[in-house]
């Protein structure tokens, strides 16, 4: 069983093309998104889809394996690592212009499919240093907010339109990333004011998570500016911000167009795995420490990555992440595919599943 868990180390050539990247002039400091948004998409369209679900008994057995536990733990000191050797880095005064983008390219899609993706599944753990470990790799993104506005809205509220993060049926990727990033900042604010008044504060009180991400992020900020500088500072924040932007893509994908029913005014049935768009292709779910069997993930959000599952009655992207997130880049294209498969979905008439 232990064999089991070194197919995860398919997301450390991640980390390897980063520091590729982040080292090395040329063509080369473009390896990170080259080898994720070409190589991975490439090389799906040729392996196929694996559906196959653990046992019960193979399931009680890694749930609980501390190494599956170490592969998502180390991620948080090589991502911040590898800010670090930027850092240093992006100072040569050799660079080309293009070799400057390609650096901080490369480290923005680290930010999101290292730093964002494995702070989410630590997230939603319940032990107190691993929900820190999620709020450090956060703060590469300067992305703290989420841990509020994930756990506490999205999961509420998914597939919902009082759900920021769940993309509208006809919605193109370019009107919903700053409707989602913009209300989603809000609402976690929201969701903190109403934890402090719950909890008789003040909601201007330092017990105000939202207010202490604002000083955690600005204080880096003002730490990389002191140490090294205006334009590696810069250049820093815009790779936080592709990782957020990154992290967007995947919110867009990831629900698009599916709707619970209301049971209510104000309420919705459970949300099941036909409210969230799955995708078992192999090398889209191992470089992502199976975020793509999102369907189980939103019906069991405790569950860890290594023992999700795959639901037959869940709608099936036609292809794995990274593939689906350049798709999603091309509005025509995107609603092209996913509306003749929404379609589909009305026609089978899915039970409790509301569609445009």
């Amino acid at each position: 069983m232990k064999l089991r868990a070194l197919k995860y180390l398919t997301v450390f050539t991640a980390v390897a093309t980063g520091l590729i990247s982040i080292t090395q002039h040329g063509w080369l400091t473009f390896a990170t998104p080259l080898y994720a948004f070409f190589l991975v998409p490439l090389f799906e369209l040729f392996v196929p889809v694996d559906e196959k679900n653990l046992s019960a008994a193979e399931e009680e057995m890694i749930k609980n394996d501390p190494i599956y536990d170490f592969l998502v733990y180390a991620i948080v000191p090589l991502q911040w690592s590898m800010i670090i050797l930027f850092l240093f880095t992006i100072q040569d005064p050799t660079l080309t212009t293009l070799e400057i983008i390609g650096r901080t390219l490369s480290l923005g899609v680290g930010c999101g499919a290292l730093g964002i993706n494995v702070a989410h599944e630590l997230g939603h753990r319940v032990n107190k240093s691993e929900q820190l470990m999620a709020k450090i790799l956060l703060l590469s993104s300067l992305y703290m907010h989420f841990f509020i506005e994930h756990n506490r809205g999205h999961h509420k509220n998914v597939s919902t339109d009082e759900d920021p993060a769940s993309s509208r049926y006809g919605e193109s990727l370019y009107a919903f990333i700053p409707r989602s990033m913009i209300m989603g900042y809000l609402s976690a604010w929201k969701i903190e004011a109403k934890q402090m008044r719950k909890e008789g504060r003040s909601v201007l009180s330092i017990h105000n998570e939202m207010i202490q991400y604002q000083f955690i992020q600005a204080g880096l900020l003002v730490a990389i500016f002191l140490i090294f500088g205006l334009m590696p500072m810069l250049y820093f924040w815009i790779a936080a911000t592709i990782g957020a932007i990154s992290l967007e893509i995947v919110n867009y994908i990831e629900h698009y167009g599916l709707r619970r029913k209301k049971t209510g005014e104000n309420s919705y049935e459970r949300t099941m795995p036909i409210h969230s768009w799955n995708s078992s292709h192999v090398l889209g779910r191992l470089m992502l420490f199976e975020l793509s069997r999102h369907s189980d993930h939103h019906y069991k959000a405790s569950r860890k990555y290594q023992v999700l599952k795959h639901y037959e009655e869940a709608p099936q992207m036609p292809t794995g992440y990274p593939g689906m997130m350049l798709l999603s880049t091309i509005p025509p294209l995107w609603f092209y595919v996913m509306h003749k498969r929404i379609d589909k979905l009305k026609a089978e008439g899915k039970e409790g599943l509301a569609l445009a």
